[in-house]
């Protein structure tokens, strides 16, 4: 009589437990609520602000505000500058960049740690070097009353939108060198080499094979300047308030100096679209622009 088989089958495996899915929402909702009550809150705010009138509500001081020539003044000003103050610091952003990565020099470092201390500085200092050294008292005008024996101040452009896009460019310029430098950083050497032995002159190099590489940092520091210009407020105070109206500037006029609060409410409506806007449009390009194709 044979032995009885025991039954050593396996037990089936227990199916997989569903992740719960409302787990990621709840770790989601809180940063969420947070960023909507610290930037979404004022945003509403400032729009129901704008449509305050002495009657009740309505689009009357929208009216008001965008008919007016000094809020089209302010806005063709607000643009011209934030837009002549990125193409001059893409243009010697990209010189200093280039000259600190690939032309050594005595005291590079330390040119670059100057560049990085300008990042911290507040902008309102660079306005006061600029009255101390061309202001109408300043050290520029007495050199040039000492050689010329001129009564008069013989520069003269701090208070005009010049002095404005000049005092911009100085500061944020290091906001292209630093992005620069670091996609330069990571240029293999070995394509300057090949090219550079294949008889290609430095200008070449730099047009064929280093810009290529650097366009998506040169695309994000001149975005980024450009939305810091558009917005800046501190340089055009102190250094362009008797000559240039800036949408920032304007806003604290109508709403500090006249306490005209729908009015700077609707300027800053504007102001907030202009940003988005122009945030948007740059997300967009920058990710059409470095998009490579599959077969890349």
């Amino acid at each position: 009589m044979s032995a009885p088989v025991l039954d050593r089958s396996v037990p089936a495996a227990k199916p997989p437990v569903a992740p719960r899915k409302w787990v990621p929402i709840v770790w989601t909702l809180p940063p969420v609520l947070v960023v909507l009550g610290i930037a979404g809150y004022p945003i509403l705010r400032v729009l129901t602000e704008s449509v305050e009138t002495p009657t009740g509500r309505g689009t009357g001081v929208w009216t008001s505000v965008l008919g007016s020539a000094v809020f089209r003044e302010a806005l063709w000003r607000t643009v011209s500058v934030a837009v002549c103050s990125t193409l001059g610091c893409l243009v010697l952003g990209t010189f200093l960049a280039v000259v600190l990565a690939f032309v050594p020099f005595p005291g590079s470092g330390v040119v670059g740690r100057l560049i990085d201390t300008i990042l911290t500085l507040p902008s309102f200092l660079i306005t006061l070097a600029f009255t101390f050294l061309y202001g109408t008292a300043g050290a520029v005008n007495a050199l040039l009353a000492e050689l010329t024996g001129a009564t008069q101040p013989v520069v003269d452009f701090l208070t005009t939108p010049l002095g404005v896009i000049l005092a911009e460019i100085t500061y944020f310029t290091p906001f292209v060198v630093r992005p620069l430098l670091a996609a330069f950083a990571q240029l293999p050497r070995e394509q300057l080499d090949v090219a550079a032995s294949l008889g290609a002159s430095p200008w070449r190099v730099l047009r064929r094979v280093v810009l290529p590489e650097a366009w998506p940092a040169l695309a994000a520091g001149g975005s980024l300047v450009l939305l810091l210009t558009l917005n800046e407020f501190g340089i055009v105070l102190f250094t362009g308030a008797k000559g240039v109206l800036t949408l920032p500037a304007l806003i604290y006029t109508r709403g500090i100096v006249t306490f005209d609060l729908p009015g700077a409410a609707v300027l800053a409506s504007v102001q907030v679209l202009l940003s988005l806007g122009l945030y948007l449009a740059y997300r967009f390009v920058f990710a059409r622009f470095t998009a490579r194709p599959k077969g890349d």
